[in-house]
């Protein structure tokens, strides 16, 4: 994998800053604690509509389709990206229940680029979570050797 840019870490704090707009910031508190997932129909039954939940609904679903086909397509770096952050995997889990009637209703690509970019980020913690315990138990392993005995 390449090594991250000056290019990554900019595009990385303009995507922060777009998390704290005013009304994305909402949006993703809404969305985190009083958001209950339901079925598709009810969401769908709101679709659209610009009632607040509605708009919140598609604001933060689309602000991490958009983010992840950045990272999916290499534009940002997908190893520094999911480093800082875990809000991705938390908003995925409250709505793939939803998706496979959303795909069936709107279209079979909905929301792919989230759903990858959660896959990927589990895999790459699954796997920097592992090389940090072996590095752990490798550092606490009595270590042979130390002073050699003269004869």
């Amino acid at each position: 994998m390449r090594k991250p840019t000056h290019a990554d870490a900019e595009l990385l704090l303009r995507l922060y800053e777009i998390r704290r707009d005013p009304e994305l910031r909402q949006a993703r508190k809404w969305f985190m604690s009083q958001y209950k997932p339901t079925t598709w129909a009810d969401i769908k039954s709101r679709y659209l509509s610009n009632e607040d939940e509605d708009r919140w609904f598609r604001m933060t679903t689309s602000y991490w389709e958009m983010l992840g086909a950045l990272v999916n397509r290499g534009v940002l770096h997908s190893e520094l990206f999911f480093d800082h952050t875990g809000e991705d995997i938390v908003t995925w889990n409250k709505v793939a229940g939803l998706i496979p009637d959303a795909r069936a209703d709107i279209r079979p690509t909905y929301l792919s680029q989230f759903e990858k970019l959660v896959q990927d980020h589990q895999a790459y913690r699954k796997r920097t979570i592992e090389a940090a315990k072996r590095a752990a138990a490798r550092s606490s392993a009595p270590r042979s050797g130390g002073k050699r005995k003269r004869a």
